[in-house]
């Protein structure tokens, strides 16, 4: 679920101000009361009102700078690997199973791909994420 717009907190907040109590902007707005204290709180504090950003998963592989280099070394010894055999190289080393679909997003975030039945580590002379163009 996205978080309530900066547009409405700013109106219940307004509303709270001109005299309406807490419990009744909240009920009139459609919000929790501990949500109005939530956003009462961040303007006393002088934090901005606006949504923040969905942290995310955390991912289960690449946590670390060693992670990443462990899974370098792996990509470039077993090249012509599948991902499942990735996945079950890993869980060898590590003892932690991965799906193929963790995997996969791994090896795409250190940015190797897979052409011609191998898996190739970025190129590292492309400037742009489209191919066939130059910046």
């Amino acid at each position: 679920m996205n978080g309530y717009s900066k547009d409405l907190r700013v109106r219940v907040l307004g509303a709270v101000d001109q005299g309406t109590s807490r419990r009744e902007a909240a009920n009139l707005f459609g919000v929790s009361p501990s949500t109005l204290k939530r956003w009462l709180r961040r303007r006393r504090n002088g934090e901005d009102l606006a949504p923040r950003p969905s942290p995310g998963r955390t991912p289960s592989i690449l946590k670390t700078a060693e992670e990443k280099r462990e899974l370098w070394a792996q990509l470039e010894a077993n090249d012509d690997a599948t991902l499942e055999h990735h996945c079950e190289l890993w869980h060898e080393r590590h003892g932690t199973r991965v799906s193929v679909a963790t995997m996969s997003r791994a090896v795409r975030r250190l940015g190797w791909t897979y052409k011609k039945s191998r898996w190739w580590p970025p190129n590292g002379t492309r400037t742009s994420g489209k191919l066939g163009t130059s910046a």
